[in-house]
């Protein structure tokens, strides 16, 4: 048997699933006040009565990291970064207890420049002296060769027994996203460390021995271990549940539209011949710009508990008369206004606010709560909108469904606007046209009718729609990548990364470095928690360059990545 769980803003969905598909499943209120208390609660519920030697897997997917960033809770860190010349540091600063030091690799990874020992323990001091506990380290070329990056450690590591490097974290080079991963891994370390050794802890107590897993934001888990070198890669781990939780469930050769409608928001994103899109170079939220792998996705503040409120605006009316002339005029009026706030819960469940789910209980198209409560709510509605309370309800209940729509028509243009990326292959020229459309979600069931209507896409709620990112997380399979850059001139092969050099001959061919990278990638990926029964790799970019000298071959540089393909584990797809 194995163990999802979802942590959402409104709820915590809990699914325990074996071969024979799913066996229970439950959900409780999110407190994000308490976090583990509210994990703890799933756990409990769910496995009551439940022997814990049959659980073989446990995946957890949070939002933990993900609000961290958006609610600008991040700790203070410390961040020492090594550039050289051509590009001031100082333009992507992150924090304040920023430094910019001496020492310059270059970009075949040939040292131009030693660092300066005494700079970094002078600024090794002045952060031990600020309460800093952690710390990053960034390299312009690190990736070509991490030598200045491990030396700081070293000198470093004394006093901060956690330092982040620059090389860990991608093969790209990308000097300004590196600075800003490094940063983010750095900064939401402390909270994540501590939030799942508890977990961890709490289910050993409860004779829990499975791993435990890690949702990723590109669609793959990796082992609670993994996670402390790479909190990053949990954010924005949410969406990506919604798509695991979809995939299955996707035809093949059909762009399909994936709608997770929750209490607080609607996350939406894309899938493409049973492939969901990817983010090509690292997720961006707002200034920061990273290395970090993700799903493409987007998620808005609208959904089944949002509240609702009249507001005024203004219409602007133009009038033609006869001598051509343009009049203007403006005229005000009472609209309604949904989301992004929650209050709460429905005024029919006991909340503070009306929400599109009170128009839903009081149409008939959900039961449950108090239909007076909702009816309360409706009525103030009504009078200040000048309409019935019949008609107050079915142009909230509307309006959120083509407000939901019209986001995903926004989302669908603006990538058709770029170059299209599963995460499969780079699909050059391709212009996205969903022919279908799958709802997640709680209130998914509820909206499918409408959402169809207002769309004109075929629409379907998938099975189990209310837990279904829980069972996406469940089934997600372990994921990871390696990147090998080969100097046949030079002699040598490195993957900074995976802390790897090897000296190679003249002779070193690209079959030979793809033999190098698959290696790696499986070493990797068994040291993630991955099973090789569900190991899949695939090569997602290959370049050769001859090196020229004097109009005679001096050798070969060979850059390759590989990555363990997405998708879900092997044995548990039925009944879902």
């Amino acid at each position: 048997m194995i163990i999802g769980l979802d942590v959402g803003g409104t709820h915590t969905d809990a699914v325990l699933l074996s071969e024979n598909g799913l066996e229970r499943d439950i959900k409780v209120p999110t407190d994000t006040s308490n976090l583990f208390n509210t994990v703890l609660s799933g756990f409990d519920l769910l496995l009551d009565g439940i022997d814990s030697a049959k659980i073989k897997r446990i995946v957890i997917s949070t939002t933990l990291t993900t609000n961290s960033v958006v609610q600008k809770q991040l700790n203070p860190v410390g961040i020492i970064v090594s550039s050289g010349p051509g590009i001031d540091p100082e333009l992507f600063r992150r924090g304040e207890h920023f430094y910019a030091v001496s020492g310059s690799i270059d970009h075949r990874g040939r040292e131009r420049q030693p660092i300066n020992r005494n700079e970094i323990e002078q600024i090794s001091e002045k952060m031990q002296h600020a309460g800093i506990e952690y710390v990053g380290v960034i390299g312009k070329f690190s990736p070509r060769n991490p030598a200045h990056e491990i030396e700081i450690c070293e000198i470093l590591k004394k006093n901060f027994p956690t330092v982040f490097l620059g090389h860990r974290v991608s093969g790209n080079l990308n000097f300004p996203r590196r600075i800003s991963t490094v940063h983010l891994n750095t900064a939401v370390y402390s909270m994540h460390k501590n939030f799942f050794n508890a977990v961890n802890d709490t289910l050993k107590q409860k004779g829990l021995t499975a791993p435990i897993q890690i949702l990723k934001a590109d669609g793959g888990t990796m082992n609670l271990r993994t996670s402390m070198e790479f909190p990053g890669q949990t954010i924005l781990s949410g969406p990506a549940a919604s798509v695991m939780g979809s995939i299955h469930h996707a035809p093949a050769d059909k762009d399909v539209l994936v709608l997770d409608i929750g209490g607080t928001t609607t996350d939406i994103a894309i899938i493409v011949n049973r492939a969901p899109l990817l983010e090509p170079v690292g997720i961006g939220r707002g200034k920061y710009k990273s290395l970090i792998r993700a799903l493409q996705t987007t998620s808005r503040g609208i959904g089944g508990d949002s509240q609702v409120t009249v507001i005024e605006k203004y219409i602007e009316k133009t009038d033609v008369e006869q001598n051509g002339s343009e009049t203007i005029s403006r005229k005000k009026i009472k609209a309604l206004k949904i989301g992004p706030d929650r209050q709460g819960p429905a005024l029919a469940f006991g909340g503070p606010a009306l929400t599109p789910t009170d128009a839903m209980i009081w149409l008939g198209i959900m039961d449950g709560g108090d239909k007076k409560l909702s009816e309360e709510g409706l009525t103030l509605l009504s009078e200040a909108l000048e309409l019935s309370i019949d008609q107050t309800a079915e142009k909230i209940f509307y309006q959120t469904c083509t407000t939901i729509v019209n986001l995903a028509n926004q989302m669908v243009e603006q990538i058709n606007s770029k170059p299209v990326y599963t995460v499969h292959e780079f699909l050059e020229g391709y212009q996205i046209k969903p022919q279908l459309i799958l709802l997640l979600g709680g209130p998914a069931s509820h909206f499918s009718d409408a959402i169809q209507k207002i769309s004109g896409i075929p629409t379907m709620a998938v099975p189990h729609s209310s837990v279904a990112n829980a069972i996406g997380a469940a089934l997600a399979r372990t994921t990871c990548e390696v990147s090998l850059l080969v100097d046949t001139e030079r002699g040598v092969a490195t993957a900074p990364e995976e802390n790897f050099t090897a000296t190679v001959s003249t002779s070193y061919r690209k079959d030979d470095a793809i033999n190098t990278a698959l290696a790696l990638l499986e070493k990797k990926a068994v040291n993630s928690g991955a099973d090789l029964k569900n190991f899949e790799a695939e090569v997602t970019e290959f370049q050769s360059f001859n090196i020229v000298r004097q109009f005679a071959p001096r050798g070969k540089i060979f850059r390759i990545k590989m990555q363990v393909k997405p998708g879900l584990i092997k044995g548990f797809s039925h009944g879902f």
